[in-house]
């Protein structure tokens, strides 16, 4: 799960009215939360939205695990999965398949049942390509998943990579040849024609590839080559015939029994499947409420607006306005009501973490999003009662761009790496018990011990730099650093900026944009360098190590490894931990070796906390189901 925060102008101007408010009432927000039960949140971002299939973040997660619920939920005290949509289940001996029985009284906010098919549903959407999801990859364990999301975005690639043919004028020699796949619309538009012979397509790439892969050609590497290789490696795998229908969703390993038992069938022994399951990925959406604003893949979010949003949490949304104030209310409908203390709750987006600490202090917060990492010290010298600094299961790291073509030379990107002092960096800037991170893993990840180390060695560094030909007579380019605004943030891109700049004589550029500004330049590649986290989805090391296949939607880096994809492969195959954790082990060291991420330290959970609020454990995943908050003062 990646990590940020933002607030704007509006948003402050909001608070300091409901500040004035409050204080010529005399009394605050946690004050009056006492009485109404109303839970203030400080939530750090704007939420990109509240599609679980679509989002990826925490901010999205503090919403989206008050309105929705999946199969299990997380244990609020740690430790193994708790019931959630299904109230039991029953997994077969050989760990391949579950059987879930579903709650007979869980309800959607709109009073329908929630049903098996539900979820059926709901996974097909996941799997649709066109959706753009960026965890489909969740679902890939079930039999038959991956196969069958490979197969439908063979038609979307294929149709994709032609059209690059007729559109690019160095390759007008192919131009009708390519031509030959499209269809003519009402519209006088070209339009892939499916049932294309998928071996003709592939015949002519693969001619395209071999006559040009020498030419000065704009982005054919990037938009031509690297995403044929993909194709033919996609359709060798699964031994694809035709460009469209190779597979059915029927026989993907999801099926609805009946209308209240949910079969799941995997791949192989998954001993982490019921935690994956807690994640909001894989949690339903309600079929009549997404199709009635819109189509199954659907981006635009007319069904997730207040009014129309219909979930099967514990509570529902009752207003969003953008930029200042979320505001959820306990559900009627919700099969556990009864365990659900909280009338409401607010969720407010501050992007300053000095305001947010003000608001705290003001009594206008019962909890903040994090801390300024300048109050951190303050605060455990003065031993401030609400100051809370947990263990947690994350890595602060920076995303490169192996596309760019400086980047692309695993020398450069490791110069980068060991030009970095993580210990200066925890003890100077970040100030707060964070530790160095010198792997993707946070060491003792359900038990797991990545054996990695990335030394600070700028001479090492520079002999790199060096050996990948940069000098004074071709010195090395400048780069942007991406990131989010947050002022801690901006801290860290500064410290390192300095540090390549003394280590190495690299200019870097600071790059500061909004949440979902951001998050955008992500995903189509538009970085350089790019400020990431990656919050762990379950306890297991498979969360972070699986984020750098080939092909995952939270990838982001360019960069595929055929090698480390089958080690991990092979590691989610194998039920014994001691030789699992040996195959990831290798894995991660080909991950540090490439380094297409840069692992800067792993998390802690720092923030504070009103002494009014019960029910809130330290846990590592840092995943607090509301149902069980409750408001009461000592």
């Amino acid at each position: 799960m990646s990590k940020s925060y933002k607030m704007n102008n509006i948003t402050l101007t909001f608070l300091t009215l409901l500040f004035v408010i409050s204080c010529s009432e005399n009394i605050s927000p946690v004050d009056s939360g006492l009485e109404n039960k109303v839970f203030h949140f400080g939530n750090g971002s704007e939420p990109q939205g509240i599609d679980p299939h679509i989002v990826t973040g925490v901010p999205e997660h503090h919403l989206l695990i008050a309105l929705c619920e999946g199969l299990t939920s997380s244990n609020p005290k740690g430790g193994k999965s708790l019931s959630g949509a299904a109230e039991s289940w029953d997994i077969s001996s050989d760990g391949r398949e579950y059987t879930f029985y579903l709650q007979k009284n869980g309800k959607w906010s709109n009073g329908d049942l929630v049903t098996a098919h539900d979820f059926v549903w709901s996974w097909k959407r996941m799997l649709t390509p066109s959706l753009g999801a960026q965890y489909p990859d969740m679902l890939y364990y079930l039999v038959n998943a991956e196969k069958y999301y490979s197969s439908e975005s063979l038609p979307s690639i294929s149709g994709e990579l032609l059209k690059y043919i007729i559109d690019t004028e160095e390759l007008s020699q192919h131009h009708d040849k390519a031509k030959v796949f499209f269809k003519t619309d009402s519209n006088e538009e070209l339009v892939f024609n499916e049932s294309s012979d998928l071996f003709e397509v592939l015949s002519l790439l693969e001619e395209v590839d071999s006559s040009y892969k020498n030419e000065e050609i704009k982005d054919f590497n990037e938009k031509f080559i690297e995403t044929k290789s993909s194709l033919v490696k996609s359709v060798n795998k699964w031994n694809f015939t035709k460009i469209a229908n190779n597979i059915d969703f029927d026989n993907v390993g999801v099926k609805a029994i009946d209308d209240s038992t949910l079969q799941v069938k995997l791949s192989n022994p998954t001993p982490f499947f019921l935690g994956l399951l807690s994640h909001y990925s894989t949690w339903p959406v309600h079929k009549e409420t997404v199709l009635k604003f819109g189509s199954i893949d659907d981006r635009n979010g007319q069904w997730t607006r207040p009014g129309n949003f219909v979930c099967n949490g514990p509570f529902q949304l009752k207003s969003w306005e953008l930029n200042s104030r979320i505001i959820v209310e306990k559900s009627p409908t919700y099969w556990d009501a009864n365990t659900v203390s909280l009338n409401e709750m607010h969720f407010y987006p501050v992007q300053n973490v000095m305001t947010e600490d003000r608001m705290f202090r003001a009594g206008q917060l019962h909890l903040t999003s994090t801390l300024p990492s300048q109050k951190c010290p303050v605060y455990i010298e003065e031993k401030n009662p609400d100051l809370r600094i947990d263990p947690y299961m994350g890595t602060y790291f920076y995303r490169l761009n192996t596309n760019h073509p400086v980047l692309k030379d695993p020398r450069v990107r490791k110069a980068l790496a060991f030009s970095i002092n993580r210990k200066q960096l925890v003890e100077k800037v970040t100030k707060c018990g964070q530790i160095p991170s010198y792997s993707f893993t946070p060491p003792g990840s359900n038990g797991y011990q990545p054996d990695t180390s990335i030394s600070f060695d700028p001479e090492y560094a520079k002999s790199l730099i060096k050996e990948a030909g940069y000098d004074e007579n071709n010195p090395f380019p400048k780069l942007e650093i991406l990131f989010n605004t947050n002022e801690d943030h901006r801290k860290i891109a500064l410290a390192i900026q300095q540090m390549w700049q003394q280590n190495l004589g690299v200019q870097i550029e600071l790059v500061n944009q909004d949440w979902k500004v951001y998050l955008n330049r992500e995903m189509i590649g538009d970085f350089e360098v790019s400020r990431a986290g990656w919050i762990g989805d379950y306890e297991d090391p498979n969360t972070f190590l699986d984020l750098l296949r080939p092909n995952r939607g939270n990838n982001k880096t360019g960069w595929a490894n055929m090698e480390y994809d089958a080690l991990v492969e092979k590691a989610n195959a194998t039920q014994d931990q001691v030789k699992r954790y040996e195959l990831l082990n290798k894995a991660e060291q080909i991950l540090i070796d490439e380094m297409p991420i840069i692992p800067l330290y792993t998390y802690v959970r720092s923030y504070q906390l009103s002494s009014d609020v019960k029910g809130y454990y330290p846990n590592y995943l840092d995943h607090h189901n509301p149902k069980y908050i409750y408001l009461e003062r000592d």
